[in-house]
């Protein structure tokens, strides 16, 4: 969001007017007397003194606050899933987006971040330095308190490491839970955000999630996915209760302990009838 007033927003949006203009770029008001300079290469084309411009504010290599109208993956106090370019004798860096990289000290790091592969960071203003940093250490950047979620609640998942358990996703940026790998039924990309639901919470505060409806609104969903292929399939599909899990995962990316009792309903319904070789849809909806 653009931010319409003073002061000035390290590592955020900023609206700015132009109050200089040189051959390298234009300098705008940064409040306080700073005068900030935007690179021609950022400038919209057409922009004179006096108007405004909505732009990124960082620190060059030199330390000097610089404006760009690049947008960065993200901003200061938010979350992303980022991959490393660089690595140095201090930490690594970061690709999000602008000419200068996000750098994460070795002190902010779970584990040796490695080149070409992307993480999961929260990126903030370090005190000390007034640098824009990231740090893998995500727990320290979540609410102290809990928020308040309840099973069959949905949440905005951002699906970021894989472990044995399954996949940890960070929940409505504010909480971490695991999707397990035996409920993984659709193909999940690490870093895009994606709806989910709580399936259980546990005493110990601990969240499991699904990536499906919970119970009977989850088997219903199933329900739509099966007629909508049977319909797109002129009405037949080759699986019945006895065919292979792996073949309705991979063709329907449903469970087929959900498959059976779709298909169980619907025949309940007098909507399909099961055969040998498959299921025939009886009646239109």
């Amino acid at each position: 969001m653009i931010n319409d007033v003073a002061p000035l927003q390290l590592g955020k949006y900023n609206r700015l007017q132009v109050i200089k203009e040189l051959d390298f770029g234009l300098y705008l008001d940064g409040f306080e007397g700073e005068e900030i300079l935007i690179p021609r290469v950022y400038v919209p084309e057409g922009t004179e003194i006096g108007q405004f411009l909505d732009v990124f504010i960082y620190r060059d290599s030199e330390d000097r606050l610089i404006a760009t109208t690049l947008k960065p993956f993200a901003t200061v106090g938010e979350f992303a899933y980022l991959k490393v370019k660089d690595v140095s004798k201090l930490g690594v860096f970061l690709d999000w987006g602008l000419m200068k990289d996000l750098f994460v000290p070795f002190g902010e790091q779970l584990s040796k971040m490695a080149v070409g592969r992307s993480y999961l960071v929260y990126i903030y203003i370090d005190e000390e330095t007034q640098r824009i940093v990231a740090s893998a250490k995500i727990d320290k950047f979540l609410p102290e308190v809990d928020p308040i979620f309840n099973e069959r609640d949905e949440v905005e998942l951002l699906p970021y490491e894989y472990t044995e358990l399954g996949i940890k996703a960070l929940i409505n940026k504010c909480k971490i839970g695991v999707i397990y790998k035996n409920e993984v039924f659709r193909n999940v990309n690490l870093g895009e955000f994606t709806i989910g639901y709580i399936k259980k919470i546990r005493d110990d505060g601990k969240i499991d999630l699904a990536l499906g409806k919970i119970g009977f609104d989850r088997i219903d969903n199933v329900k739509q996915v099966i007629l909508s292929s049977l319909h797109a399939q002129k009405g037949f599909l080759p699986y019945n209760d006895k065919t292979d899990a792996e073949v309705i995962y991979r063709n329907l990316q449903m469970s087929k302990k959900d498959f059976k009792k779709a298909i169980g309903g619907l025949y309940k319904d007098k909507v399909i009838s099961i055969q040998d070789n498959g299921i025939y849809i009886i009646q239109s909806e």
